[in-house]
């Protein structure tokens, strides 16, 4: 009788210890949002304003080119009954050959804007990341994810090491200028 008690007894006091050493190492989690980083910190904010920077300087060129194919349009329409047919034919494929350069202007514009995107969101993706680990390790962290791409759905604001980042990545993109 006393070994059917001394037996489970001593399996519960281990699983106390068991679990007691687990709840030691406590699972200190963080999210980070990476879209807010971009929205709010310094790097993100220069990368959004030199991205918009070249956007309109993309797009003044486009629209440069867009009223120039226009006035060829106009001219042509205008100079139609006077011309011969063989310059009428000159003029038209001339025309047709630049609005065509105009559409692989406005392609070649937004593959351009893209790759710059990119190339500047993985640089910023990089030194957050840089950051986080850093954070990690010093604070102890078992794990930190992104928010959105972790696929989150909630967290507590206490998890959250946003602002922590970006204010060590603020004071570090601004050593970098």
């Amino acid at each position: 009788m006393k070994k059917s008690i001394i037996v489970p007894a001593v399996l519960i006091v281990a699983a106390m210890f068991t679990c007691n050493a687990f709840a030691a190492d406590a699972a200190k989690i963080g999210i980070i949002s990476f879209e807010k980083i971009i929205k709010e910190s310094s790097a993100g904010k220069v990368m959004q304003k030199d991205l918009k920077a070249k956007l309109d300087e993309l797009q003044a060129k486009l629209q440069a080119e867009e009223k120039r194919v226009k006035e060829m349009s106009a001219a042509l329409e205008r100079e139609a009954l006077v011309l011969s047919a063989e310059k009428k034919l000159e003029r038209q494929r001339e025309l047709r050959d630049n609005a065509d350069d105009l559409k692989k202007m406005n392609a070649d514009y937004t593959q351009e804007m893209k790759i710059l995107q990119n190339k500047r969101m993985n640089q910023i993706q990089k030194d957050v990341f840089d950051n986080a680990n850093k954070l990690g390790k010093s604070q102890g962290y078992l794990l930190i994810i992104e928010k959105k791409v972790a696929g989150v759905i909630y967290a507590a604001d206490k998890v959250d090491l946003t602002d922590a980042i970006m204010k060590e990545y603020n004071s570090i993109y601004a050593q970098k200028k």
